[in-house]
């Protein structure tokens, strides 16, 4: 997907628009957010895990988590940047 598909699939669920993130190699062990986010890959790549089900995405791929959702992650060799918009419950 890319960036202006994603901006009006975000404006099409109601969700403000996106922050860019930018995270360096590693990992982030089980947690959750008090909100709901989708998330567009624009550079590197990250790879989720939930309920036990680990998926990678890359750029162009997008990521939906729903709040409260418990999951880890872990960013590639290059770290991972991506646009995320976040809606409060």
């Amino acid at each position: 997907m890319d960036q202006v598909d994603f901006l009006k699939t975000l404006e099409s669920k109601g969700f403000p628009g996106p922050i860019r993130i930018v995270r360096e190699p590693g990992a982030l062990g089980e947690h959750s957010h008090p909100f709901e986010s989708h998330a567009l890959i624009t550079q590197g790549s990250i790879s989720l895990v939930i309920d036990g089900v680990e998926t990678s995405y890359l750029p162009g791929d997008v990521f939906h988590l729903l709040s409260g959702q418990i999951h880890s992650e872990s960013y590639g060799p290059e770290g991972v940047e991506y646009l995320v918009s976040r809606k409060e419950k």
